[in-house]
């Protein structure tokens, strides 16, 4: 159940007629007042946000099934978030695992409105700066509710999808003296209230400007009011005079930031305006130190002070943000105060401590990839060290958002060789945790740049990373060409160990492509550099690959001889136990299609025994699926049964829907041992349904064979021949031994 809404906020002053208002919308007791969206608008500053966040927090239990919350950024100084990229957030949320989130904007709208069909869940989309990045996002199900904020009306989400617009407007003047007395309370005594009312008059009675004004009187007390709010008009006086009459909000608030800005010390205003260049849209305190090349300790007390006026929000544990206007001075005054090639330095700082902090994380999370960072690029400060696997992972989570923006920052600035090594240094971070999104983006730009650069050796990296992305996403042509496009420039200019290991992944694709012979040559081709060059560790995966053809082809022996290879390998490497158990699965599968179901017990008890110490989903579903498909095969229906159930529950833990309809199609050949005829083709169905969806013609012409037996025993030949004849069409492409005799049997089928 997704729960994603922000802290409430703290200090909230006013609104009770907004807020009566909007809960009125949603009444449990009046269902037909409720409406799908509300739409919050008003100019910058209003506290659109802040009225959307309590606002969810007083009717969040209306909404059992969750909450959801996401800023669009569409008035932030950099891109705003795309709705594609929003909803792969939410479907996260609702647990869809990474594999399974559909590529297309489209198709993730789908999933996501299937998802919360028929619940109760309350989104809240900030900051949307036009109709086109809200409605992807709408739930369309009747029972939730979209709360949107933007500075725009939005009024196509009026006219399409029903939604009611409320306006904010300032602050009453009592709720604006209400807010700074509150503010205050506890610091100062005594204020007049007409000065407060001036004070709030200055401030043009906007939340954002009233909150940095009274957090400026609340921390010096011993100035009287009367002397705050004369700086406050004399600052107010330098902007009137670049003014127009219908900028007045804008320029009130600007003349508050102004006026908070002058009075920082020298280096915590160098801070604000440097943050004002970060690229992302959150930051660490190690992350504004390389920013500003101050120490840590330093950065964190300034951190604390620009926090505590306002200036900043903290977002978590030594994390901070920027209200957008607060974002936009602050880079408006690091384009007018520092110069040129200061500002390019300081992002220059800060990319190249995102690259080096990246590559500390890669070698914390594996050390098959090696680092591409030459021993000549000096580790910016502060280093950032990883304690295992997970935490680099975490880190990678958190900073997800602005890796891709310094990727993309660093290409726009020309820093071209931080904008390759970044995507590149990151791959088995996205491969790990499946960030298709940020993995195809990063990878792109990096090609641009690599082609920019006339960097060969790049662009081949770029393009193997992009085949690996685009294979693992199952996108299984556009792996290919990037594969192929690898090993042809590797080839080209001579770089022999690149040729080894694109020609293994182009190897791969062709295995899973079902491309046997194609494949086995490439991996051969792999195989003997490796043996003969090193590194001998990267022998073990080709050598399993090799295993894979050969267990495809129905080449038993051949396949047994390569997986134990492969084995020894990882053991003697100290490879991670997964490769052991990928190997031990393998074998399991080859001994049981071989008949010796003694061998396949064996090899499967080792499997299990390693299962633990990987805590793997992905790897306990390849487990148990050969689990459950040797009981059928050894009669023990019950038990195939529950096996295949868990893996199917596993399988869809982790988005292999390939592997999902493999389960439903061996549920149904138990079932059809069983005599269950309905139900076996039922889930035969099924398992085709999904199979055509993912354009997997082998895998389908094998599920249609096991439809048509059960149609056959069902006495129904009418459909039997009808799949048989769909399924021969299928494999016609297919030239190698075991398509071959398939070929021959339904020929035999259809024709009998």
């Amino acid at each position: 159940m997704p729960r994603q809404l922000p802290a409430d906020v703290s200090g909230f002053v006013g609104r009770a007629a907004e807020l009566a208002e909007l809960d009125a919308l949603h009444a449990v007791d009046a269902p037909d007042s409720w409406v799908p969206v509300v739409v919050i608008a008003g100019t910058a500053g209003v506290g659109k946000t802040s009225l959307a966040i309590r606002l969810a927090h007083r009717i969040s239990g209306r909404f059992p099934d969750g909450q959801l919350f996401v800023n669009l950024h569409g008035y932030d100084t950099g891109p705003p978030l795309a709705p594609a990229a929003a909803l792969e957030r939410f479907l996260r949320a609702f647990g869809v695992p990474a594999p399974a989130i559909p590529a297309g904007l489209e198709e993730r709208a789908e999933l996501y409105r299937s998802l919360v069909a028929g619940k109760q869940v309350l989104v809240v989309l900030d900051n949307a700066a036009t109709v086109g990045q809200v409605r992807p996002l709408l739930p369309g199900t009747t029972g939730c509710l979209t709360v949107v904020t933007s500075r725009h009306r939005l009024s196509g989400l009026a006219v399409r999808d029903g939604a009611r617009r409320i306006t904010l407007g300032m602050l009453a003047e009592q709720e604006s003296a209400d807010l700074i007395t509150a503010a205050t309370r506890g610091y100062r005594a005594g204020d007049d209230p007409a000065q407060i009312a001036e004070l709030a008059r200055l401030c043009a009675r906007l939340p954002l400007a009233l909150r940095i004004a009274a957090e400026r009187a609340a921390t010096h007390p011993w100035l009287a009011l009367p002397d705050l709010t004369a700086q406050l008009r004399d600052e107010s006086t330098l902007w009137e005079a670049l003014s127009s009459p219908d900028q007045e909000e804008a320029d009130a608030v600007r003349t508050v930031f102004a006026w908070s800005y002058r009075t920082l010390p020298s280096p915590a205003a160098r801070l604000f305006r440097l943050l004002g260049l970060h690229p992302g849209p959150d930051f660490s305190v190690q992350a504004a130190a390389a920013l500003t090349g101050q120490e840590v300790r330093q950065t964190h007390g300034l951190l604390d002070l620009l926090a505590g006026a306002h200036l900043i929000e903290p977002t978590g544990a030594q994390r901070y943000q920027f209200h957008d206007l607060l974002r936009a001075y602050a880079t408006d005054q690091a384009h007018q105060e520092e110069t040129r090639e200061e500002q390019h330095r300081a992002l220059h700082r800060v990319a190249l401590w995102y690259l080096h902090t990246a590559d500390a994380a890669r070698a914390a999370a594996q050390t098959f990839h090696p680092s591409v960072l030459s021993l000549e690029q000096a580790r910016p400060a502060p280093a950032v060290a990883f304690d295992g696997q997970q935490d680099a992972f975490a880190w990678h989570r958190r900073e997800q958002a602005n890796l891709l923006a310094v990727a993309r920052a660093a290409e726009q600035a020309g820093m071209d060789e931080i904008a390759w090594q970044l995507p590149a240094t990151l791959h088995c971070l996205h491969s790990a945790r499946s960030t298709f999104d940020d993995w195809l983006a990063m990878a792109h730009t990096g090609l641009d740049v690599a082609r920019r650069l006339g960097d060969q050796q790049a662009q081949a990296l770029m393009h193997d990373t992009l085949g690996t992305a685009y294979k693992d996403s199952r996108r299984l042509a556009e792996a290919g060409e990037h594969h192929q496009a690898a090993l042809d420039l590797r080839t080209r200019i001579g770089d022999l160990p690149g040729v080894a290991e694109s020609a293994g992944g182009l190897g791969l694709v062709r295995l899973w492509s079902r491309d046997l012979e194609a494949g086995r040559t490439l991996l051969e081709q792999a195989l003997a550099f490796y043996q003969q060059h090193g590194p001998h560790h990267r022998t073990g995966p080709v050598l399993c690959g090799l295993a894979y053809v050969a267990a495809d082809l129905g080449e038993h022996q051949q396949a047994a001889r390569l997986a134990h290879q492969a084995l020894a390998v990882y053991r003697e490497t100290g490879a991670d136990q997964y490769m052991d158990i990928d190997a031990l699965v393998l074998l399991t599968r080859v001994a049981r299609e071989a008949g010796d179901h003694a061998q396949a017990e064996e090899h499967l008890a080792q499997a299990t025994a390693m299962l633990d110490a990987t805590a793997s989903p992905a790897l306990e579903a390849a487990l148990r699926l050969e689990q459950a498909t040797l009981h059928r095969e050894q009669n023990r229906h019950d038990e195939a049964l529950q096996t295949y159930w868990a893996c199917e529950t596993l399988q869809r833990s982790v988005g292999n829907r390939l592997g999902q309809a493999l389960g439903y199609d061996g549920i149904g050949q138990t079932l059809h041992a069983l005599g269950r005829m309905p139900e076996a083709i039922d889930f035969h169905i099924t398992a085709a349904r999904i199979l055509r969806d993912l354009d997997q013609p082998w895998d389908l012409a094998q599920v249609l064979v096991h439809l048509a037996d059960a149609h056959t025993d069902n006495g129904q030949p009418e459909q039997a021949r009808q799949h048989c004849t769909e399924a021969l069409t299928l494999i016609d492409g297919f030239t190698d031994p075991p398509a071959t005799d398939l070929h021959r049997r339904l020929q035999e089928l259809t024709t009998g």
